[in-house]
């Protein structure tokens, strides 16, 4: 008897992992699930996401639980704007953007004749129709952006969208750990950026083209929503299904840009031969973290520090204000510990 093994689509493991880009269903949300008050740019909610305010607005941005669940997704990426800015300089914009590691885009082949184009596939649902603009934006290129753009046609309703980039055949991408690629949503933005017109599938270093085509102002109105899901960008000319990674492997991925954990050191020391505590990270970071500890509670401290901090892992030191036990995160508060090395 012939057994025929039969592939369930979209959930291949990790080995075969087609998008990307990571955390494109925003399951994982390790900093917070709804920061308010937002009037600059930063990663606040979904992880691995940059939420831009480059406006005078002030935005929330929330790890939603509104989605097209008939899709199989259960978190979005919202922007919902609390006080407008309805005249934008310029230069002003809002946007979501993720950036890509030089390492992870070898396969591509930029910089060559058999260069790779890429189908960027995504969920959309915003009370703003009109049109809006999906931008690849490259670090190691001269001609670095190719804009293009897509139209909301129904207000307060779930739309697929599925763009296509061509490849770039004159400039490789660098095999290392910094920005290769970024992937940006534009929502809002001034002309400085949009007077161009969309660069269509074509490379440039126009600027005026990067949100070409954007005639959207997301930040116009208090209330105004945008909410982002099932993001995708996959190697060829077509679109296949998500890619639904369990939330155990799409944290995983994370990890490897920002993690957050519990914290506790305690010791017997002397205020001049301080103790020391090693700590291993669960994956390679990208780069040598900044390590950020707050909260728990404190007993005879008279300092402590980071040494030894590299992208395997860190020392921590401890040390008493007089001679004996001192500690810091108590058993039952103990510290929140942050590694961040994102892009």
């Amino acid at each position: 008897m012939t057994l025929i093994k039969v592939k369930s689509r979209g959930t291949d493991n990790l080995t075969s992992r087609r998008n990307l880009l990571i955390n494109g269903s925003m399951r994982v949300a390790q900093r917070a699930t709804q920061v308010t008050g937002i009037t600059s740019g930063g990663y606040k909610t979904c992880d691995r996401w940059y939420v831009q305010e480059g406006a005078d607005a002030t935005i929330t941005s929330n790890q939603s639980t509104t989605v097209p669940r008939n899709e199989g997704f259960q978190n979005s990426l919202h922007m919902d704007v609390t006080n407008a800015d309805t005249s934008l300089s310029s230069t002003q914009y809002a946007s979501f953007v993720q950036f890509i590691e030089g390492k992870n885009l070898q396969h591509l082949k930029w910089g060559t004749s058999n260069a790779e184009p890429l189908t960027l596939s995504f969920w959309v649902y915003t009370n703003k129709t009109g049109t809006y603009s999906a931008v690849l934006g490259r670090s190691d290129a001269t001609n670095n952006y190719q804009s293009q753009t897509y139209t909301v046609s129904a207000a307060n309703t779930w739309e697929k969208k599925i763009i296509t980039f061509i490849g770039d055949t004159t400039t490789v991408n660098t095999d290392d750990e910094t920005n290769g690629l970024a992937v940006e949503f534009g929502l809002a933005s001034g002309t400085g950026y949009t007077s161009g017109g969309a660069s269509g599938q074509a490379w440039t270093n126009d600027v005026t083209k990067y949100f070409g085509g954007l005639n959207v102002n997301i930040l116009d109105h208090a209330d105004n929503n945008f909410y982002l899901t099932g993001v995708q960008l996959e190697v060829g000319n077509s679109v296949s299904d998500f890619q639904h990674l369990s939330y155990a492997e799409e944290l995983e991925l994370c990890k490897r840009y920002f993690f957050k954990a519990k914290f506790a050191h305690s010791a017997y020391a002397t205020t001049s031969v301080y103790a020391e505590k090693y700590m291993y990270y669960p994956t390679q970071m990208r780069a040598t973290p900044t390590i950020t500890i707050t909260g728990g509670t404190a007993s005879n401290v008279g300092g402590q520090s980071v040494r030894y901090n590299v992208s395997g892992g860190f020392a921590h030191n401890i040390g008493p204000s007089s001679n004996g036990m001192c500690y810091i995160g108590g058993a039952s508060n103990a510290c929140d510990i942050t590694m961040a090395s994102e892009l």
